[in-house]
């Protein structure tokens, strides 16, 4: 299984995506955290497009959207790339068009497989770890009733054994909400990874290394 999970896009660790996808290629880009903001979705896409490219990937947009019910199809097409990236924004909302797509499913098996490697920012890190409980405070649930019609998941893919709080200190976050969970992690003995946004946390096989 290979994961890279940042706070924000590459952090300061491009060379180590590049180390453990290979030669830059395919891509399929997922922004259905998104999915809330239809005003802006168009616009977060292309926003990170272009520093893909930039790192000599051939980024195509694949909108869970239209994989509802059709779990299989979503498994053959993801297994025509080598990476997958999965944007920030809500947590839930994500969660909920993972669920809706069986992106839930089919990850986790393509990623056991070694099929492709999983590249995920903010929401896209975090819908990768065993539990969503706390980042309400940064993201709306109730955004998921209007996104998707469901009600909200709170359980996330278990795929790392610890949540993560991305954007710590991060001028993204003027409020603070990102410190304030990361206290409440720690009082409440909460395994986690607090990253800032230059931080990485890498699984290749059996090694897991945050990068600072």
């Amino acid at each position: 299984m290979r994961l890279f999970l940042s706070s924000y896009r590459f952090g300061a660790h491009a060379n180590r995506l590049l180390a453990l996808v290979g030669p830059p290629g395919r891509v399929a880009v997922v922004a259905n955290a998104c999915d809330a903001w239809p005003s802006a979705w168009q616009s977060a896409v292309t926003s990170d497009l272009f520093p893909l490219r930039r790192l000599g990937f051939e980024p195509e947009v694949l909108d869970l959207r239209d994989y509802i019910g059709r779990t299989e199809a979503l498994e053959q097409t993801l297994s025509g790339f080598p990476m997958v990236w999965v944007r920030g924004g809500n947590t839930f909302v994500l969660r909920a068009q993972f669920a809706r797509s069986g992106a839930d499913i089919v990850l986790p098996r393509l990623l056991a497989a070694d099929a492709l490697v999983y590249a995920g920012y903010s929401a896209g890190a975090c819908v990768m770890t065993p539990d969503l409980h706390g980042l309400e405070f940064a993201d709306d649930p109730a955004e998921v009733r209007t996104a998707c019609g469901i009600e909200p998941r709170w359980d996330g893919l278990g795929l790392v054994p610890r949540r993560i709080v991305p954007h710590l200190d991060s001028p993204t976050d003027p409020e603070g909400h990102s410190r304030k969970l990361v206290r409440d992690y720690l009082a409440s003995g909460v395994a986690h990874w607090a990253l800032t946004d230059d931080h990485v946390v890498v699984v290749d096989g059996d090694s897991t290394e945050v990068l600072t």
